[in-house]
């Protein structure tokens, strides 16, 4: 199969679809790699790194979608990619569809059969979104550390506070990947951090496991309420797979944050579990609203490419792999993890998370490849 890796052109995306070492696997396998001029060169990669692992030079995006017949990508297609896709044609990367109508129709209209990273499902985990979550879970400590510093409009707290100082109270919506990773940052900071969740089970263990500065809170609306006016930095970490994420945080709460406190709403591509998230971008990260310091960038990981895209490769590789040996027949076999992946087939809206969030019909993914035929 012909592998296309077009340079990302969400703003400030560094990150490409692919390492070299990751092209250089697929060759052996029998694949043609096709890499867009300069993809790689954000994360690291220079295009002679490509040619050596027996990649192929394109030089534009038009002529990487024109000749693949799937496309590799990080971030959700852009309106001006949407033409480039065909009919047939296989797209996997991530794509948050929930949270965006328009994208989730201008996919059904090409009749590309779409498959996203983070639906893809193996024993109850999410093996694509993992390294991702990881990443953006470390780095909204970072973030938030940075914007609570009085020059950037914060509270003036240290994190981890001094000898005779409190320290900063980090509070996390939610104990998944990406909670468990932020919690690690702001504990090794110092913090105070407190975990809230709803899973009891998932409480137990971070009990067990995180050190003696975090706390597990179960949570409600009335236990957020209570913990927002002593958070000086609120993380959210709530993802619910491939639909939009709940809002737990209202407007109204935040009459109960101190002015220059600070949110990180990690689950904005999935629309925020706060209700006053909105995307933003690495050029402009943070707006303020009632006082409080809103950080939402849409691609946090995109800030450190080099890592980012490692990460991602070792997990995608396998599966860009299968979707490439199976074909999308052989991948939407019920049996098949890439099955839970397929979020548009041929038109038709194959992920019932997405379905349900936009109201629009739903065919299980073998039944709208059968359709096509």
């Amino acid at each position: 199969m012909k592998i296309g890796v077009p340079t990302e052109i969400k703003p400030q995306e560094n990150r490409v679809a692919l390492t070299p070492a990751g092209a250089d696997d697929l060759t052996r396998k029998g694949h043609d790699v096709l890499v867009q001029a300069g993809a790689g060169i954000g994360s690291g990669y220079a295009d002679d790194l490509y040619e050596v692992a027996g990649a192929t030079i394109l030089p534009d995006a038009d002529a990487v979608f024109a000749a693949a017949d799937m496309i590799v990508k990080v971030k959700e297609p852009l309106a001006e990619e949407w033409p480039r896709l065909r009919e047939g044609q296989i797209l996997f990367t991530y794509l948050h569809l929930a949270a965006a109508r328009e994208l989730t129709e201008a996919l059904c209209a090409t009749g590309a059969h779409c498959f996203a990273y983070e639906t893809l499902e193996v024993g109850r985990q999410l093996p694509l979104l993992t390294p991702m979550s990881e990443v953006a879970g470390r780095m909204s400590i970072q973030a938030g550390a940075t914007f609570l510093q009085r020059p950037n409009g914060g509270l003036g707290v240290l994190l981890g506070g001094v000898p005779g100082v409190k320290r900063g109270r980090v509070t996390v919506l939610g104990g998944g990947v990406v909670g468990i990773n932020a919690a690690r940052m702001a504990c090794g900071l110092g913090a105070d951090v407190t975990i809230m969740d709803v899973s009891l089970e998932r409480m137990r263990y971070l009990d067990e496991v995180m050190p003696r500065n975090c706390r597990t809170l179960y949570s409600s609306p009335f236990a957020i309420r209570e913990q927002l006016p002593e958070t000086d930095l609120l993380i959210g970490a709530v993802l619910i797979p491939g639909a939009a994420a709940p809002k737990l945080v209202t407007r109204e709460d935040l009459d109960l944050m101190r002015d220059g406190s600070v949110i990180v709403d990690v689950a904005v591509d999935q629309g925020g579990c706060v209700e006053t998230c909105r995307p933003t971008t690495h050029a402009n990260p943070v707006f303020t609203e009632s006082g409080v310091i809103h950080y939402c960038v849409a691609n946090m990981p995109g800030a450190v490419p080099h890592t980012s895209t490692a990460a991602l490769t070792n997990a995608t590789l396998r599966w860009i792999g299968e979707l490439a040996r199976l074909g999308v027949e052989g991948s939407v076999e019920a049996a098949n993890p890439l099955a839970g992946a397929a979020n548009v087939i041929g038109g038709q809206v194959t992920c019932g998370a997405v379905a349900e969030a936009f109201e629009m019909p739903f065919l299980a993914p073998d039944e709208a490849l059968a359709r096509t035929k």
